[in-house]
């Protein structure tokens, strides 16, 4: 027991120090080219599957456009059903969740870099074997990522726990020996 908690304490800190902090589905925000599935409760035809456009809006039937970018999924059915409550349904019920997260772009020293879909707790080097694995002159240690909204990359360990976020691009860099 006391080995566990030592271990525990010590992955806690490691990634404290290495600045990583996991996404959760409750805490991720939706951006452009995602795609959501919302069901209203009783009216089928009230919803379906749907992109987010990229001026960050969903068009639901009946009730129009709605911003949806920047919403975690919990906040998009409460604004779903805010608007169906505008003269549409007393009570409507509102589930929503995404289907397909925006892509992942590898760039550098990879096999076949390009776009590639982003599937729920992807680290680099899942997506490094996507793209077919490293080229014979890549950085095994090192790698630039930058995040979704960034404009900048920031160098990174390349470790078995490295996480991946939706929309992120990922630069594997040549290395010098």
């Amino acid at each position: 027991m006391q080995g566990l908690r030592t271990g525990m304490i010590g992955l806690a800190l490691a990634f404290a120090l290495s600045g990583f902090t996991p996404q959760t589905v409750s805490d991720y925000r939706l951006a452009s080219a995602d795609k959501v599935r919302i069901d209203v409760f009783g009216e089928d035809a009230l919803g379906g599957e749907f992109v987010i456009e990229a001026n960050g809006r969903i068009t639901l039937p009946l009730i129009g456009e709605i911003p949806a970018a920047g919403l975690t999924v919990a906040q998009l059915q409460d604004a779903v059903a805010h608007a169906l409550r505008q003269g549409y349904l007393n009570q409507p019920r509102v589930t929503a969740q995404v289907l397909t997260y925006r892509p992942i772009y590898i760039l550098g020293e990879v096999n076949r870099p390009g776009e590639y879909p982003y599937v729920p707790d992807l680290t680099v080097l899942n997506a490094v074997a996507t793209a077919q694995g490293f080229t014979y002159r890549a950085n095994t240690r090192r790698i630039f990522v930058r995040r979704a909204g960034s404009q900048t990359e920031e160098p990174q360990p390349l470790t078995a726990d490295t996480r991946v976020s939706p929309g992120d691009t990922l630069r594997i860099g040549e290395r010098y020996f």
